[in-house]
Parts: C-alpha cells; structure tokens; sequence
C-alpha cells in the first residue's frame, strides 16, 4: 500500500513538473528558429507558398523562420521528421492534401491525425498541361490521342500516389484513356520534364506552370474545377467539356500532435496574422496560386472530409500498393 502511495505521489508530481514546463516553454516560446517543412523539392507550388508565408511570419515572431526541404515517397519522409520531431512548436508541416491520401495507398502509416491543423493558406484544381507546340489544342483532342490503340501518352506527376496522380489517375476513370504515369519528386520536376520533351503532359495545378505559359512554352487545356480560374479565364472546365470531374490540392500549416495547447495558440495567432500580410497575397497572386485562408476548425474538418473521400477513390481505382 505504501508502495502504491509513494508510485501515485511520484506520477502527480511528474505530471505537475511536465505542466509547469510546458506553461513555461509556452511563455519563453519562441526562443529559437522556427522551421517549415515542405515535403517536396523547390520550385513547386508547395515549396512558393511556404517561403511566402515564412517571409510573412517574420513580421510576427521574435525569431527567424525558414524552410527547409525533405522530398521523398510522395512527401510521407517529410512528413514523418515533422511527427517524429519534438512537439515543442519549432518545427512546423507546410500540410499538403496528400496526408488524406497516402495512408490508403499503403505508402505510409502516417494520418491526418498525427497533426494538429493550424490554418489553411492555399486550394487549387488540377490542370492538363502540354507543350506548346503539343499537337492537340483541346481537352478533347488530348483524350482522344490517349484513347488510340497502342498509344503512350506520358503525364508526369509529383510522386505515386499524390493528389496530381489521383487527379490524372480520375481522367483515365472519367473518360476511359490511358495514360503512362510517370512520378517525380514534385510538381517542380514533374514540369521541367514537360519542358525538356521527357513527358507529354503534367496534371498539376495551374500555379506551377503559370511562369511557362506566360511564356509561351506550354499550355493549359482544362482545368479539373468548378468555376474557372483566376488569372486563366480563358481555358475551360473539365465540366464545361462534358467531362464531370473536379479535383484539386490545398495546403496549409500543421504540428506534431502532443504541441502544447498554449504554444498552438501563439503559432495560430501568427499565421492568422501572416496570411493577411499583403507579401502572401503578393507572392500567391504572380504564381496564381490560390488564396484560401480557413481557420483551424474549418482546416480540420476538410481534412476528415477529403480522408473518406479519397480513401474511396484509392479503392475504386485499385491504387493500394
């Protein structure tokens, strides 16, 4: 019994001790750089918005904040530092909508529950993107060159198993063409094989390619949304192609379950702070990434939403590795 008593006294104290450590890192917090992580290499979508938004949070914090990369198995080894990291508030996931999607593929066992969601910055649809000198004009032609007996039609996409492999991956479904998926450690390397003749068409947003087609060196044939987009009103919907199908990425900030309450709060207040800097909408609008900021309740219900959504889709298109 004394035994007991001594154990029971033992475990209060510690808890007390674990309390009044917390209560005082969340005061002293931050008092080191702040870290964000992006799961993919740089020049990508992902990649742009969380440099933004680390030049936007300076502005609001005492410490420096920086991006560093971690690219690997369609960004899960990115994910996995942020969630095997010490829950402390230094290291912060720049979330993206593949952690509702790699969990059903078996390429991780890493959930959208192993994080606690801070805000959402950023959504997107998928866009069908070729070369400019690509010899189909419409999303028809494009479908139609697919659907050819013995054709092997090349679109790149960010890793196996990422929203723009899904998103190519629903065409095929929609549609019945056949596509040659080819991955990439990102959208960024996905659209520099576009460029160098390496694949035939990518499935990532219009973002990613906006700087090119600017340029004139490819061209969008569709995009996968329900309204056209800001910044490319002249290209179709899928939808308004008669092909019913809108899908797309949003991203935004995430920690390590087991951050304390006192930190998340401060690390809230921050980004609600940044994402209205006038730099985040400055940045978002020349890459025509989309803006769309919704608070932590909003982020997380999104999150559980798309889960069910695509754990359905992973099934349907026999996708599980």
């Amino acid at each position: 019994m004394k035994l007991m008593k001594k154990l029971l006294f033992l475990a209060v104290t510690l808890l007390s001790m674990c309390g009044l450590w917390n209560s005082a890192a969340a005061q002293d917090y931050p008092n080191k750089t702040i870290e964000v992580m992006v799961a993919f290499q740089p020049g990508g979508g992902t990649d742009s918005l969380a440099r933004a938004y680390a030049e936007a949070a300076k502005k609001h914090v005492s410490q420096p904040v920086v991006v560093y990369n971690k690219p690997g198995a369609t960004g899960a080894i990115g994910l996995a530092d942020v969630v095997n990291s010490k829950p402390d508030g230094y290291k912060l996931a720049l979330l993206f909508v593949e952690v509702t999607i790699l969990p059903h593929l078996g390429i991780t066992k890493i959930t959208q529950d192993d994080f606690i969601p801070i805000a959402r910055l950023n959504a997107d649809p998928a866009a069908v993107t070729v070369r400019a000198d690509a010899p189909y004009n419409t999303i028809e032609e494009f479908i139609a060159a697919a659907k050819k007996p013995g054709s092997d039609i090349k679109v790149g996409n960010s890793g196996n198993g990422s929203i723009w492999h899904l998103a190519a991956a629903s065409l095929e479904d929609k549609t019945g063409a056949k596509f040659n998926h080819i991955p990439f450690q990102g959208a960024g390397p996905a659209v520099l094989a576009l460029l160098g003749g390496h694949v035939d068409a990518v499935g990532v947003s219009p973002a990613e390619v906006s700087v090119h087609v600017a340029a004139g060196k490819l061209k969008i044939l569709g995009v996968m949304a329900d309204q056209r987009v800001k910044g490319f009103e002249n290209v179709p919907t899928l939808k308004e192609r008669k092909i019913d199908l809108s899908i797309g990425a949003w991203r935004g900030l995430g920690v390590a379950k087991g951050t304390p309450p006192e930190i998340i709060e401060k690390i809230k207040a921050m980004t609600r702070k940044a994402a209205s800097e006038p730099i985040m909408r400055e940045v978002m609008d020349k890459l025509n990434l989309g803006y769309s900021y919704a608070d932590d309740v909003t982020f997380k219900a999104q999150m559980v939403r798309d889960n069910e959504s695509f754990k359905q889709l992973v099934t349907k298109l026999n996708l599980k590795n």
